[in-house]
Parts: C-alpha cells; sequence; structure tokens
C-alpha cells in the first residue's frame, strides 16, 4: 500500500500553538527585542544580534512534529534522525513520546504501515525515503524550502550531464540527501568541505595529473564510479544550505577560474553552472552577526546552539576572527562567573574554562544564536549573565 506522505502540515497549527509557546517562547527576549536588542542590567550590557534563534525551516519543522504527536496519539511516531540539530528540542521531542531511528534497537524494517515517521528538515536521502514507502509508513515531510531548492539543482545538473560539485561536510545528513538526488537521477558528485580541499580539484581541473591521488583524497566524498578525467569536465556547483556563506562564495568563484583556466574564457561557459542554494536564513544571522561585531563595542561573543550544528558553528567561526568567543550547547553551560562550558573553534570536544568573565567593571557582551536554537535559551543564558554580573 503506498505511503501517505503530508507536506504542509495537518491543519492542527492552532491546537499546537499554546504547547510550542510554553515550550519555546520567552518574554524576556521579546523585552530585549522591542529595547533595540539591548539588556542593560547594573554593570553589564548584552547586545543581540538583529537576527537569531529559530529560522522559518526550523520553526515549521517543530511545529509539524508536535502537529504530528497532535493528530496520531495512538500511534508509534518516529523521527529518522535528530530533526533539527539542538539536544534540548529533539529530547522535548522524546519526552513526548516520539522515537528516533537512529536510536539503540530502532530500525526501519521493523516498521509497519500503522507507524508514522516525520522526516527532518534537512531532509533523507533516496534510499531512506524509498525503504519508509516500502514499509507503508505514513510520512510527515518537513524538509526544508532552502534544501528543496538545492536538491531541484543538483537535478538539473544531473539531467544535463554536470557533475555536482557539493560545498559540504560529507558526514552532514543534509549534504548526503543532495548527494542522493544526483545520483538518483543519474548524475555524480565530490564534496568539498573548504579551500584546502577546493584547492585540489581546481588544480586537477587545470592540469589532469594525478587522478588516484585525488580519488584516495576524496574517497568518501564521491559517488561510485567516480572518474576524474570524464566527471569533471563539466561542473555544477550546489552547497549545504548552512555553511558559511562568504566560503560558498569563494570556492564557486576557485572552481569557475580553474575550469575558465583549463577550456579558455569561453569554453568553459558550457562547463560550469552555478545558480544561487544559499538559504536565505543562514546568511541574514551571518550578516546579523557582522553587523553587531562592527556596529557594537563588545568584549566577547556567545554563540548558543548545538555542537552538530553546522549554522551555529559557522557563526562562532565569524565571531572568534575578532573577538573572544565562546560556543555553548546551552545556559547550563554557563556554569557560574568563574566556569564556562564551551566548544572552541574548529575543535570537536566541549571543555570547560576558568577566569572567562571579567570580575569587574562595565562589560558587554554579543549574543547569538543557530537557526536550531529557540528564544527561550537565548532568554535563560541572558538572565544567568545578568545573575553573574549581580
Amino acid at each position: 500500500m503506498p505511503s501517505l506522505i503530508f507536506r504542509k502540515g495537518l491543519d492542527l497549527k492552532h491546537a499546537v500553538a499554546g504547547m510550542l509557546a510554553d515550550n519555546y517562547h520567552s518574554a524576556l527576549v521579546d523585552q530585549i527585542k522591542s529595547a533595540d536588542f539591548t539588556h542593560r542590567a547594573g554593570r553589564l550590557t548584552v547586545h543581540l544580534a538583529r537576527e537569531f534563534g529559530f529560522c522559518y525551516g526550523v520553526d515549521r519543522a517543530v511545529d509539524y512534529a508536535y502537529q504530528t504527536r497532535e493528530r496520531f496519539p495512538d500511534r508509534s511516531v518516529y523521527l529518522t534522525g535528530e530533526i533539527i540539530h539542538n539536544p534540548h528540542v529533539n529530547e522535548k521531542l522524546r519526552t513526548m513520546g516520539i522515537r528516533f531511528l537512529t536510536d539503540p534497537g530502532e530500525a526501519v524494517d521493523r516498521l509497519g504501515g500503522d507507524d508514522v515517521v516525520i522526516l527532518p528538515a534537512f531532509g533523507v536521502t533516496i534510499a531512506m525515503l524509498q525503504a519508509l514507502e516500502r514499509r507503508g509508513c505514513t510520512l510527515i515531510d518537513t524538509t526544508c524550502g532552502s534544501v528543496l531548492n538545492v536538491w531541484k539543482n543538483v537535478r538539473r545538473y544531473a539531467e544535463g550531464g554536470y557533475t555536482s560539485v557539493i560545498h559540504g561536510k560529507v558526514w552532514h545528513e543534509e549534504t548526503q540527501a543532495t548527494a542522493s538526488q544526483a545520483v538518483h537521477y543519474g548524475g555524480k558528485y565530490l564534496v568539498v568541505f573548504d579551500r584546502g580541499e577546493t584547492e585540489s580539484v581546481c588544480e586537477y581541473i587545470r592540469t589532469g595529473r594525478g587522478p588516484a591521488a585525488l580519488l584516495d583524497r576524496f574517497s568518501n566524498a564521491v559517488s561510485a564510479g567516480f572518474d576524474p578525467d570524464r566527471d569533471l569536465q563539466r561542473i555544477g556547483l550546489a552547497n549545504q544550505t548552512t555553511m558559511l556563506m562568504t566560503e560558498s562564495l569563494e570556492i564557486g568563484g576557485m572552481i569557475r577560474q580553474a575550469m575558465q583556466d583549463r577550456y579558455g574564457a569561453d569554453g568553459y561557459r558550457d562547463r560550469y553552472q552555478a545558480f544561487d542554494t544559499i538559504c536565505s536564513a543562514t546568511q541574514d544571522r551571518q550578516d546579523a552577526v557582522v553587523a553587531l561585531l562592527r556596529d557594537r563595542t563588545v568584549d566577547l561573543m556567545i554563540v548558543i546552539g548545538g555542537y552538530n550544528s553546522s549554522n551555529t558553528a559557522n557563526l562562532a567561526r565569524i565571531c572568534a576572527a575578532s573577538r573572544p568567543t565562546f560556543h555553548i550547547a546551552d545556559p547550563d553551560c554557563l556554569v557560574s562567573r568563574e566556569e564556562i562550558r564551551h566548544r572552541r573553534v574548529g575543535s570537536k570536544e566541549e571543555i570547560s574554562s576558568r577566569g572567562w568573565l571579567p570580575a569587574e567593571g562595565p562589560l558587554t557582551i554579543g549574543l547569538t544564536s543557530g537557526a536550531s536554537t529557540p528564544d527561550n535559551l537565548v532568554g535563560a543564558a541572558v538572565a544567568r549573565l545578568t545573575e553573574f554580573c549581580g
């Protein structure tokens, strides 16, 4: 029996609105926004970035998850994995009885026609979707529109004979889903993580030397049967929507120049394509942080969001370039005025630092949060900072 798929909610938005507000709203954050995004208390001043927290796609995904639980109270409801990269939100869904297929003991092949499965905001691979459809599950698709836009262009590349070069993290669910779109429509893909990896691809495009070395470097980041001689002659650029916008643009420019160097100013035009697939919400949050650092005098920056959140990590990268920056997972990481738990930019481990907060004198802190961080966590962090500063 074909799966029933809901892609536009379940007509229960008003029924769950109160619960969502109770779980994620912050009156303090509303107050700060109305005061020119500034909070003052004693010696402390906190400036919020003018764009932060839940983006439209994340807000929609969480809303749909709550609607799903409301619509199917007596049926087993699953998520294919984290709905967004925020441990607070995911744990809240667990307390509502929503199960995660990535948890021990759970498996797709145990599902049946009575089960309901929510697809996360960053989408799922074609293989996962087909497996769920074979089981006859009811599907709630929360895939973000910005991700769907990337998929549309990747399909266009595949159908036109272009290899998709994807700027992203090969281990990230969104990039894996995007790569699966290329393969499903008969195309090839290669994933580059940063400028360094891109430069090695560009060098090969220019010279054609060292295909074995290139394949060895990208062994886990290319489609099956990838042949550099054949598959790097025509390239279409795509990106994971939560990557650093300036880096995605730079990587696109590097590849375009390499293709021009190889095939000439006119010859490359039929061999290289790029469409704007940068998520507007991601860009807005990055632009807002840049503006905060430019327009406000701040002593240090705090960035709130899950450690596995790509967009949050990139906000921290921007801040750390010019200010002492602490990327924290949640307000509990603000242990005391002497101690903070955080993750350094470029590291995968949480560490504990002491003496992070100046003990005396006026103190100005800039604060932002990733697109998967709800306002209540931002409000709780501001409240704790206020307590620390007396």
